[in-house]
């Protein structure tokens, strides 16, 4: 696949727009002007022409916020048990 706005692979695209597609399902305004009603031409069409943003996490990052995401489960259990 030819690089289209940084995004390396199609995969990667279909990503990016399936994230775009839930966050307009969830009330996100669009970031350009058409007639479709259909959020995942338009997350497509976003994500083409460079206007979603996104940043490509390392393993190790993933594995940092996880391991923070537990540590905060854990607390709210403990507050809850009091």
């Amino acid at each position: 696949m030819k690089e289209l706005n940084g995004i390396d692979s199609r995969y990667r695209f279909v990503i990016i727009a399936a994230k775009r597609s839930k966050q307009l399902l969830k009330g996100a305004k669009p970031k350009i002007k058409t007639n479709t009603k259909n959020l995942i031409k338009i997350a497509q069409e976003e994500v083409a022409q460079g206007l979603v943003k996104y940043e490509i996490l390392r393993a190790e990052s993933i594995e940092q916020m996880e391991k923070k995401g537990e540590e905060i489960l854990e607390e709210h259990r403990e507050k809850l048990e009091e």
